[in-house]
């Protein structure tokens, strides 16, 4: 269905394929030519609110920090961005700070500019969560209940001021790739408007969550929260929560999944940032 999409839409716009196709969550990734010869990326997903978030945030961005929009098709699901390298992510860059810097940086510029209507509501996102959570728990046990209920009680705490920043939600190491114009330019939104606090997760999260063996994850997360909360001129402990909020998210993901316990990351992460000294 989605290779079918591609070429209708490559045959629309003109397109001819310049590479292998790439498949990722949510979708394909051609890279194409256009009629002048330009290099650009033809991606392609089922279409539904994520498209159409995607297509607004993308255009009300105008490649601000971020991949630019050239073509789009929501009711199909394709969109038409510019060439961005694949092989180099910021997965690649071996220190950490500078890494993190420029994600901090890419955040600050995109937060920065003012969201458009119609994208999805971080209070909405919130209510639904916490309307979830009480059948949610009755899966996990004793302990993990615990740290559950304190998520709860923190989220519960942030949420009648969810924020107004326009949010990527989706910025971790490997959704930043090296670029033309730019060294670094992020790809792959999920539009959301919110605090900007609930952004920090997934650079939080990036690399070291994959392996269960690493013993710095601790520092790792403190260091990279410390410098976020920086750049970003945020209060920690509010930031705290906001990121308490992104734990519970992802756990009531996993109990619909199936998963009967909260993710090792998750805890080592938790913990990182409850033992870090108040500031």
């Amino acid at each position: 269905m989605l290779l079918a999409t591609a070429d209708h839409l490559r045959e629309r716009w003109h397109l001819r394929q310049d590479g292998p196709i790439r498949s990722g969550e949510a979708g394909i990734v051609l890279p194409v030519r256009g009629a002048d010869g330009e290099a650009a990326a033809l991606k392609v997903q089922p279409p539904g609110p994520e498209v159409d978030a995607a297509v607004l945030g993308l255009g009300q961005w105008d490649g601000e920090g971020i991949v630019r929009l050239l073509a789009s098709d929501a009711e199909r699901g394709g969109l038409l961005l510019e060439r961005l390298d694949p092989e180099r992510s910021l997965e690649g860059v071996t220190d950490d700070d500078e890494a993190t810097r420029v994600v901090g940086a890419l955040l600050a510029r995109l937060h920065g500019i003012r969201p458009p209507d119609g994208l999805p509501l971080l209070g909405t996102v919130v209510q639904q969560m916490l309307h979830r959570a009480p059948e949610a728990r009755r899966t996990l046990t004793a302990e993990d209940r615990r740290r559950f209920d304190r998520w709860v009680r923190r989220v519960g705490e942030v949420a009648a001021e969810a924020g107004d920043r326009f949010l990527h939600w989706d910025m971790h190491f490997g959704n930043v790739l090296h670029a033309d114009r730019e060294p670094w330019l992020a790809i792959d939104p999920e539009p959301l408007i919110g605090d900007a606090g609930f952004d920090l997760w997934p650079v939080l999260d990036s690399g070291w969550s994959s392996d269960p063996r690493r013993t710095d994850a601790a520092r790792i997360v403190r260091r990279r929260f410390d410098i976020l909360t920086d750049m970003l001129q945020l209060d920690r402990d509010r930031a705290t929560a906001w990121t308490a909020a992104r734990l519970l998210q992802n756990t009531l993901w996993d109990i619909e999944d199936g998963e009967q316990a909260i993710a090792y990351s998750a805890t080592v992460l938790d913990d990182a940032l409850q033992s870090r000294p108040a500031s």
